[in-house]
């Protein structure tokens, strides 16, 4: 008996301050990344699927977004004296 399947993981990337395009309101916006791992045993073995999304946190509403964006706002946040990044979508 094989007991294989996938496992969801989500890792938040950066906090950016951005007018969100589907309220309109300037709001914290999470940076995130979703990874799904195929599982072999429960143990996760390879990543199956991988998406990058923002989340306003405003109105809730998640917007896919490139990965190179994703990487570079992550950069951003960690070369901010503060630790928060302000820029507009």
């Amino acid at each position: 008996m094989i007991i294989f399947g996938t496992a969801g993981y989500l890792y938040q990337l950066a906090v950016l301050m951005l007018t969100c395009r589907h309220c309109g309101n300037p709001a914290a916006h999470a940076v995130r990344k979703y990874v799904t791992k195929f599982t072999l045993f429960f143990v996760p073995l390879f990543p199956i699927s991988t998406r990058f999304v923002t989340q306003c946190t405003f109105c809730g509403i998640e917007q896919e977004v490139p990965q190179e964006w994703a990487e570079q706002s992550q950069a951003q946040t960690a070369d901010a004296p503060d630790g928060e990044a302000y820029g507009q979508a």
